[in-house]
């Protein structure tokens, strides 16, 4: 009989985690393993910015569309939020092309987890898998190709929604409320601060949302704000219960055409309540 031609690892039954397979037989395919010249982080295309926030039941994540590349404008339409399955999804900033690499790769491993073992992961159990992937990319992030994602999630124990952020060397860290990645995340969450309420209903934390990117791009240049002229506008997911969704264009469109009319009156933005409403 004629020698397979499917070699034996791929018919053992093994671990349930794809990464970990693919570092035991094919490693050069793995992100963080592709060698690459010094100082290619400098002109590499990043992308910013990731906002993420909590609201009874679930869970909403946006993303500018901007990516930068040194001084230019290396996309104007990046797509930076991804559904990594059906309740959870996972924002990108930094090295882009890395970041997207990452993503997939992320993808792959709940799906093989999923086949493998019957069942999901829990949220937490994919917030590690994630932390795994970010700690294989440390070397690439020593040369400067660092790659940070922001991970949401719901989770069908508490019935709540769920954010994770992370640093270069793969530590993660569960957020409360909002939180934010990118190089505009500091004037996002700036924003966040004085408008997000825990009793918010979806509609109005889109519109809260869209207002943290409109103020990111109004102070970092890396930050693409709502483009009418290109109808290019955030990228809008949402999940709950029922799963995750991301918004139609022309339902993200009108919320942000109503913040870029608002700012006609108030370029600084909406104003906070103070404490009795005053």
């Amino acid at each position: 009989m004629s020698e397979s031609r499917i070699p034996a690892a791929y018919m053992t039954p093994g671990t349930s985690s794809f990464a970990d397979f693919l570092t035991a037989q094919s490693p050069e395919l793995l992100p963080g393993h592709h060698p690459v010249p010094a100082n290619l982080g400098d002109i590499a295309p990043h992308g910013t910015t990731i906002v993420a926030a909590t609201f009874p039941g679930g869970v909403i994540i946006a993303g500018d569309r901007r990516a930068t590349q040194g001084n230019l404008i290396a996309e104007r339409d990046m797509r930076k939020v991804f559904p990594s399955d059906e309740y959870s999804a996972v924002g990108i900033a930094g090295s882009a092309g890395l970041a997207v690499e990452l993503v997939k790769l992320f993808q792959t491993e709940l799906e093989h987890y999923e086949k493998i073992e019957g069942t999901t992961l829990s949220i937490e159990g994919k917030a590690s898998r994630l932390s795994a992937l970010v700690r294989g990319n440390l070397p690439m992030a020593m040369q400067g190709l660092v790659v940070v994602p922001l991970f949401v999630g719901f989770d069908p124990d508490s019935g709540t929604g769920k954010i994770y952020g992370y640093d270069p060397t793969g530590g993660r860290y569960e957020q409360t409320g909002y939180s934010g990645v990118g190089s505009g995340s500091l004037f996002a969450k700036g924003a966040l601060k004085k408008l997000y309420r825990p009793d918010l209903d979806e509609a109005t934390l889109v519109a809260v949302l869209v207002q943290a990117l409109y103020d990111a791009a109004d102070d970092d240049s890396a930050t693409g704000g709502p483009d009418l002229t290109r109808k290019l506008f955030p990228l809008v997911h949402v999940i709950t219960a029922d799963g995750g969704r991301t918004l139609p264009d022309a339902e993200v469109a009108a919320v942000a055409e109503a913040v870029i009319t608002g700012r006609l009156q108030r370029p600084d933005g909406p104003i906070a309540e103070l404490e009795g409403g005053r």
